[in-house]
């Protein structure tokens, strides 16, 4: 298939929201050193957002302060609906992020978190036209969407909006069938347009650097020596048309084992497709929880319940067996502050959610499992 812009890019992309953190706030000095670990590899895609708080401002500290602009870029993301702003406090979201990372210009530039029941919002606001005149303003380089919706929708939008230069969309080997996040029907929608990807979740939120038993067995025996991250984001990388992968790493060692197989990167062979296939069928009989942790939920939640945390509790006991230690994270959870019981059924985190759970039932779930 014909290329498109920003193909060329090192298949590798540094997503900034999940940084290293001190007690008060992201571990600067270690995210400097994984950034310059990162550019030294010869990789330049750096990702964040509006709502990913500090995250801008500790981009800002940790690269764009340290090295020449014209030696990265930079990607953030306009988000209209988490909050409930008006279209002023949406636009200024640009201009905020801006002097957030210290820079007069973006390289990419994103309508955040698509779906379903929000897409009407930024047609209402106007923001479509907003991001193609802050491009002639010269303020964006490049502008697209990052998407969480049906493909039905997905194509809907780049119909109406054959601009748009490129979609970020949720690509791992986990959702590429699943009938909710349908990964393989949006990316094919997304290059029937003729579109380029930027890759977001493509180890899951961390869970598939730490898989099932029976997946883990599976890809150990193809390759002991690979790490179990690497399976994923290499099958994100080895798709057609991917702009770049974004991994959003915590720390010095994740970022030195993503840059050892990247730094160089090789396409999966027809062996290594073969196994994935394998561990997506046993993937696909395990009972779990498919949060990835992004929090969307917990913002707006009224009642404040942590409930990606409630949610990594009980997915402990389900993929791992960890009974135990999964009621004991519980516990904690409860001694400082509100848990399931807490649910009030308002519905707001089921709209948020990307992954489309139903959260209000998978709590009711967690409540009863953990009495």
């Amino acid at each position: 298939m014909e290329r498109y812009f920003g193909e060329s890019t090192p298949k590798l992309g540094f997503g900034m929201m999940r940084l290293p953190r001190k007690r008060l706030g992201y571990d600067i000095e270690q995210t400097a050193r994984m950034a310059d670990l990162f550019l030294d590899a010869g990789m330049t895609y750096f990702d964040t957002a509006f709502v990913y708080l500090g995250s801008e401002e500790a981009t800002r500290k940790a690269l764009v302060e340290r090295h020449p602009r014209d030696s990265f870029t930079l990607a953030s993301k306009l988000n209209a609906w988490l909050g409930k702003l008006s279209v002023n406090e949406a636009k200024k979201e640009l201009h905020t992020s801006l002097k957030r990372l210290g820079t007069d210009y973006l390289d990419y530039y994103l309508l955040h978190a698509i779906q379903n029941n929000n897409y009407e919002l930024y047609d209402d606001y106007g923001l479509w036209d907003y991001v193609r005149e802050q491009k002639k303003a010269g303020l964006l380089r490049h502008w697209g969407f990052s998407f969480h919706g049906t493909p039905e929708l997905l194509d809907e939008l780049l119909t109406k909006n054959p601009d748009a230069e490129f979609v970020q969309l949720q690509l791992n080997y986990a959702d590429w069938d699943d009938p909710k996040v349908a990964s393989r029907r949006c990316h094919a929608v997304a290059r029937r347009h003729g579109k380029s990807v930027v890759v977001m979740e493509p180890v899951k939120g961390g869970a598939l650097a730490d898989p099932p038993r029976e997946v883990r067995e599976i890809l150990k025996a193809a390759n002991p020596e690979a790490s179990l991250a690497s399976w994923a984001v290499r099958f994100a990388a080895s798709l057609d048309g991917i702009i770049t992968v974004l991994s959003g790493m915590s720390n010095l060692a994740q970022m030195e084992d993503n840059l050892s197989y990247m730094r160089d990167f090789r396409p999966l062979d027809e062996s290594e497709q073969a196994t994935i296939r394998l561990a997506q069928e046993a993937l696909g009989k395990v009972e779990h929880i498919p949060c990835t942790g992004c929090g969307y939920c917990a913002e707006g939640c009224p009642q404040g319940i942590p409930i990606p945390k409630i949610f990594a509790a009980r997915n402990r006991q389900l993929i791992w067996g960890q009974l135990a230690r999964g009621a004991k994270d519980y516990a904690e959870l409860a001694e400082q502050g509100s848990v399931a019981d807490a649910c009030v059924a308002c519905g707001q985190c089921e709209s948020a959610c990307p992954q489309g759970i139903n959260i209000i039932e998978r709590l009711a779930e967690c409540r009863e499992n953990f009495k």
